[in-house]
């Protein structure tokens, strides 16, 4: 073996063994079978995500400013011609991503009841129905929605500021 090719297999070998440490010393050591059926409690990594609910199953939702950017990020865009898919769909999760913060926020869902009636309307047209074809045929209505949340928020600006 050459002193090249040793040195390689060298540094081979210490990127392996890094490796295999940074794998195996995860912060999440073993755990007995009684802890390992309930997730462990840590803070959420983004300080822009609400705390989760009392049920520790429940995915942290955004706060209402963080779910209304991502919604006002809509507002310029339409459908592509041919393809109303993925603006459909972007809309239609935002929509439902406000209502989860809404319905979340301190504040509690009294403070937000135009927007969470005209989300509930909504997600009463659709039924359970997200599809495209079922959003395409309800287009005016998730627009409508969107463009109603977002008069109401302008007008309400200490819930996004």
């Amino acid at each position: 073996m050459s002193i090249r090719q040793g040195r390689r297999t060298a540094a081979l070998v210490v990127f392996l063994a890094a490796l295999t440490l940074s794998c195996s010393s995860s912060e999440n050591p073993p755990q007995d079978d009684a802890a390992a059926s309930s997730p462990p409690r840590t803070a959420p990594a983004d300080p822009t995500i609400a705390e989760p609910a009392a049920d520790d199953t429940t995915p942290p939702v955004e706060k209402v400013r963080d779910a209304f950017a991502t919604l006002q990020a809509t507002m310029g865009d339409d459908c592509t011609p041919g393809d109303c898919a993925y603006f459909l769909g972007r809309v239609h999760d935002e929509l439902m991503g406000l209502d989860a913060a809404m319905k979340a926020d301190p504040k509690g869902p009294a403070h937000f009841k135009d927007p969470l009636k005209w989300t509930a309307n909504l997600q009463k047209t659709l039924g359970n129905d997200t599809s495209t074809p079922n959003l395409e045929t309800h287009r005016k209505d998730l627009i409508t929605t969107r463009d109603n949340i977002n008069t109401w928020m302008q007008d309400h600006p200490d819930d996004y500021s």
